[in-house]
This record gives structure tokens, sequence and C-alpha cells, in this order.
């Protein structure tokens, strides 16, 4: 007899045999699809709720107004007796939104008076008054102090000076989807700028040069900040401007010369290659 000592019994049935793999293959097939319909729901969810997250999301035609509406915090900002002038909206074409869609970019100028020296305090004034959630600040640039700032939705602020006495306030999208593009403020009645930018082309013998050309924005507080601007031809002398001045010119750094006639401010820009002549009035209040 064996003195060896079973301490069990072995299963007649054998070993478990593993679970089917066709059942695991099943299961993670259904899973597989449980998850996609979900991703898929969510992200439905999301486009048709949600508020679009980076700027390329945001085509130029949703960000037209944004800039607008900033320009016009940006006239409030400089007071009407620092503001100098609002450029016209331009639009970009041709740069590339991702490797395979085309964008657009949306820039619009603002120019405010800032005798040589001065750059840096009227930057620095400039960002205190913008909106607090701007986050506008002053900081040193490549050539000279730079504002840059937030508008939201993407639309960035930037001003430096011009080494004329202004400093440049710039509007900027980025490159964007086009939408259905960007869509300017439509035309108002003439007002007070209109009759000093004829009175000044008069002075400068040219009358009939070019059609004017009317720029505004939204004033925050309602009401428009309005620049009408027109080119002409080169050659006069803006000397001829000294008396609409009252010989007190607020800007006289040639080729650039500034003067203030009731509510509107009058630039002269007279090169020997081009000239133009703009006429602004601020904001309300």
């Amino acid at each position: 007899m064996s003195g060896a000592v079973q301490t069990g019994w072995a299963s007649s049935a054998g070993p478990t045999p593993p679970a089917p793999a066709r059942s695991r293959r099943r299961w993670l097939l259904a899973a597989t699809v449980a998850w996609a319909v979900l991703l898929a729901a969510l992200t439905w969810t999301s486009v048709r709720d949600d508020p679009p997250t980076v700027r390329e999301q945001r085509s130029l035609d949703q960000a037209g107004p944004v800039v607008d509406r900033a320009v016009g915090e940006l006239a409030r900002a400089a007071g009407a007796t620092r503001l100098l002038e609002l450029g016209p909206a331009r639009v970009a074409s041709g740069c590339r939104v991702t490797p395979f869609a085309d964008g657009a970019r949306l820039r619009r100028e603002v120019a405010v008076l800032a005798p040589t020296g001065t750059e840096q305090a009227v930057l620095a004034d400039l960002a205190e008054r913008l909106p607090t959630g701007w986050r506008a600040g002053v900081g040193p640039g490549l050539a000279g102090p730079e504002l840059r700032a937030d508008a939201g939705e993407f639309v960035a602020v930037e001003g430096r000076p011009t080494t004329d006495g202004r400093v440049r306030l710039v509007v900027d999208t980025g490159c964007r989807p086009v939408g259905s593009g960007y869509s300017p403020a439509p035309s108002t009645p003439a007002g007070p700028e209109a009759a000093a930018l004829t009175a000044a082309l008069r002075a400068l013998d040219r009358p009939g040069d070019a059609a004017p050309e009317l720029v505004t924005a939204p004033c925050p507080g309602g009401g428009l900040v309005r620049s009408v601007r027109a080119a002409i031809d080169p050659g006069p002398s803006t000397t001829a401007l000294a008396t609409l001045a009252g010989d007190t010119p607020i800007l006289d750094q040639p080729p650039v010369y500034a003067y203030r006639t009731g509510s509107v401010t009058v630039l002269a820009e007279v090169g020997p290659d081009a000239a133009r002549l703009a006429a602004t009035v601020g904001c309300p209040g």
C-alpha cells in the first residue's frame, strides 16, 4: 500500500474552458459602438449649445462687431482732445486657418495724439481708461513702449508710437474663416466733420480732388465716433491751414499737421508723393 497522501480529488469534468473568443469580440464591438454613439451625441450637443473656444471657430462676420466696438472703446479712452483719426476697415484675404482652409483677417486703426517724449505716458493713460476685462498693459517693445490688450472673442489690440507725434492703435482679428464676411456700418448723414474737411480742402486749393470717405464706430455710451477722409494730389503746403488752426496747431511735425476747430480735429499728411486729410469727431460726452 502506498504511503502517499491524497489532499483532494481532481474534478471529473476537467479544467474550466476559457470564454469563447467570439463572445469577447462581440462585447468589444458593442462597447465601441456605444462609445461612438455617445461621443457623437456629446459633439452635436457641444456644437449646438456651447460657444466657440478658439479664434479659428469664429468667422469674420462674427468678429466684425467686436472690432467695431473695440474701435469705439479706443476712441472713448483717447478723448476728443487726443483722438486724431479712425482708419478704415482693412480685410486681407489669403491667410490659412488650417493647412486645408483659407481665411482672412480684419484690421482697424485709431491714431491718437502723443507729442514726442510723451508716448509711454499716453499709452499708459489709454490702458487705464480701457475696460478692466481687456487686461490692458504697457511694456517695452522692440521700437519703444507698446500697449497690448484683449478686446474679447480673440480680438487683439496693440498700440505703438509712430515717431511723428502720434501713437497708432491697431485692432486685429487674426486669421479666421470668412463666413459671410465683414459688413461695415451703414453710412450716416454728414456732420460737422464734413464741413471742417471741406474748409481744409479749400484752404489747400484742393476742393474737388476726391470723394470723401466716412468711417465710423459705435461709442460705448451710444452715438458714433466719425472720421471723414480724403486723398488729395500731393504738393500743397500745410502752412495754408494755419489760418484755420488759429496759429495754434496741436501737432506740427512735417509732413503731419493737426488742429482743432470746434468739436472737430483735422489731420493733414502732405508729402511729395501722397497727401490726405481727415476730420474727426469723437464720442459724445
